[in-house]
């Protein structure tokens, strides 16, 4: 377990320099992910309760940024928000179908991969499937992904980026 702290820890410390957001999130879960995947530990066990106490420790840094300007903001955008929520979903679904069916992968692996949820979350219910590595693994690819391309784009495509 201290090999796969020390991983995460030092990559997500070395992500720091990368300026893209959350790079610590990022980096952490590519250090710890290869030493994982690379075949050579034994798969971590942690001890009972510290994915509890971790995603509420998340759960707790993120709702403190929950502000009354959140909230004044959300007046503003609840229609974009149940638009874009309900894209995801749909996309997500016929992503996960199409993937099935093309790939031949399990729909239940396919259809929980593609769904727009995080990483920790989706591999909660994969898990309740008997999917949860599967589902991980696809979010992981994802996420990685997304962190560090997205912000890219959208430094290309929006020229200033003041949060308007």
């Amino acid at each position: 377990m201290a090999i796969y702290l020390l991983a995460g820890t030092v990559v997500g410390l070395l992500a720091l320099f990368s300026g893209i957001p959350a790079a610590p999130l990022a980096g952490a879960l590519l250090g710890a992910g290869i030493v994982s995947m690379s075949g050579q530990l034994e798969p971590a066990t942690w001890p009972t309760g510290t994915r509890t106490v971790l995603e509420i420790g998340i759960g707790t840094v993120i709702g403190t940024g929950l502000t009354r300007a959140s909230l004044e903001q959300l007046q503003l955008l609840w229609r974009p928000a149940i638009l874009i929520t309900l894209a995801l979903v749909m996309t997500g679904l016929v992503v996960g179908l199409w993937t099935s069916r093309l790939l031949g992968i399990d729909p239940v692996v396919a259809l929980l991969g593609a769904a727009p949820g995080g990483i920790s979350g989706m591999s909660l219910v994969g898990a309740e499937f008997g999917v949860g590595a599967a589902v991980a693994a696809l979010h992981a690819v994802r996420l990685i992904t997304v962190l560090l391309v997205l912000p890219l784009v959208v430094r290309l495509i929006v020229p200033s980026t003041g949060g308007s």
